[in-house]
């Protein structure tokens, strides 16, 4: 049987300690699971495709591009008239350093067998990390409330505008030359059911307080 999970946002005033520990958790795992994939050569998700080509035509760092995308994506916020969480705002900052201290000390993959072990792995744990920084219900992160914001004013399904989104990020992320591969398909038919997996594991509810 199928169990709705509820994922509104909660004040932060609410059980503060429990939640926050497991938004920066969540975070760290993200942002640890980007940087597995950037270094698996495989393929990456849409938006990474362009973080890639954007840091492999600019000096910056991959963590800062997530950054400062992140950042331009928030002023389509204003528009929308979406209001960022404490969530929103530790998205950028944990997942841009994280990503970058990973992908420092992590090495990239030359040999097939590590190469999918990092891809694999990756995956599943971006699918966990969701779930948990998601589930914490501290507020969404810039492209999640971006999603959510152009379907509540278009009236367009979420799965239809999180389609049109990705596939704009992702053509533009191949032109500039980011690693598009079977990464980046597996990604995208797994990363849904996977994330649904976990949620109801990991979403805070008073129930579980």
């Amino acid at each position: 049987m199928k169990t709705s999970v509820e994922l509104s946002p909660v004040p932060v005033t609410t059980a503060p300690a429990l939640r926050l520990t497991q938004l920066f958790a969540g975070l760290v795992c993200f942002g640890t699971s980007m940087a597995m994939m950037t270094r698996s050569g495989l393929g990456l998700n849409p938006w990474d495709v362009l973080h890639e080509g954007v840091a492999d035509r600019t000096a910056l760092s991959f963590g800062t591009v997530t950054a400062l995308t992140a950042v331009a994506v928030l002023a389509l916020w204003i528009p929308l008239r979406q209001r960022p969480g404490v969530g929103t705002v530790a998205n950028v900052a944990v997942i841009a350093v994280v990503v970058d201290l990973v992908r420092w000390v992590l090495p990239d993959a030359h040999h097939l067998a590590w190469q999918v072990a990092l891809l694999l792995g990756g995956i599943v744990l971006n699918g966990f990390a969701t779930a948990v920084y998601v589930g914490a219900r501290l507020g969404p992160g810039p492209r999640d409330g971006l999603m959510t914001g152009l379907s509540a004013r278009t009236n367009w399904s979420v799965r239809l505008v999180r389609t049109a989104i990705e596939v704009v990020v992702l053509a533009a992320g191949w032109l500039l030359g980011g690693t598009v591969g079977v990464g980046t398909v597996l990604f995208a038919l797994t990363i849904g059911p996977l994330t649904q997996l976990f949620l109801p594991y990991v979403t805070w509810s008073p129930k579980r307080a």
